[in-house]
């Protein structure tokens, strides 16, 4: 069986239909992990996608953050939020918010999460703390089922680069999140549970970039970073047949700021 999973920030769903619609069309992925929707739960455009096809499972509040999975092999088992997910308080909050930043599904022959990890903001900020404390709970999460026989992936926007290599200039990200050692180490941690990295191809250029920046012309001049990333275990990743940067996604007004990631794979 022949299935294409893929990954996407869509950074506004309601804002980005038409250009997901246009792309599940052309793309035809059989399932598609979405990530900061900004819409609620309720208003997600389920029945435009099931024009397509597409069951949705959807994981969000309103303004911010906000998951998905779209599936037209099944969609099955799922599960909103990491159990024992901590939340973020913010300056002018009395509670802690558990954010809407993971959801999971069993999607036909393989069981899959979305998640969108936090951003960090500042590595002095109480939004880093915040960020590195997510990532643990992600990893004790998934431990199971990477050590499991079932394809299993978590797919999404972690807001972190594995490696130098996956920023353009890593000089410029000097004292900046996204290219810690600590970031990186909850990488790593999630690698001992069993999970690769599953890297794809460039359609142009030599580095598989899945983000650039609106400002400063930071997409025509390739000035990008890899952080839409593929984890998959065993099953999965040696179940791989391709995986791409779908650039072209990326192209043109009222895009994202993010390209989808492609896997292909033979299960």
């Amino acid at each position: 069986m022949t299935v294409r999973i893929a990954t996407w920030n869509i950074n506004s769903v309601t804002a980005r239909l038409p250009k997901l619609l246009e792309w599940l069309e052309s793309a035809e992925p059989d399932v598609l992990c979405l990530q900061e929707l900004k819409c609620s739960t309720e208003a997600f455009p389920h029945e435009a996608v099931k024009e397509l096809g597409y069951d949705t499972a959807a994981h969000g509040t309103g303004r911010w953050n906000g998951v998905a999975i779209l599936s037209r092999i099944g969609l099955e088992d799922v599960v909103r939020g990491l159990p024992e997910q901590p939340g973020y308080l913010a300056d002018d909050a009395l509670l802690a918010d558990v954010e809407p930043r993971a959801i999971a599904a069993t999607c036909g022959p393989a069981r899959v999460w979305s998640v969108y990890v936090p951003n960090g903001r500042e590595v002095d900020h109480a939004h880093y703390r915040y960020k590195l404390d997510w990532l643990e709970s992600l990893r004790r999460a998934v431990v199971e089922d990477a050590a499991g026989a079932r394809p299993f992936a978590v797919l999404g926007d972690f807001n972190i680069a594995p490696t130098d290599e996956d920023v353009y200039d890593v000089a410029a990200f000097a004292g900046l999140t996204h290219v810690t050692p600590p970031e990186r180490a909850s990488l790593g941690n999630l690698r001992e549970a069993g999970l690769r990295d599953v890297v794809p191809r460039p359609l142009k250029y030599d580095h598989p970039y899945t983000y650039w920046d609106y400002r400063q012309l930071a997409f025509p001049k390739n000035r990008g970073m890899r952080i839409d990333l593929t984890y998959g275990n065993k099953a999965f990743a040696d179940a791989v047949t391709d995986s791409y940067v779908d650039r072209e996604a990326r192209k043109g007004k009222g895009t994202s700021d993010h390209a989808p990631v492609v896997v292909d794979l033979d299960l």
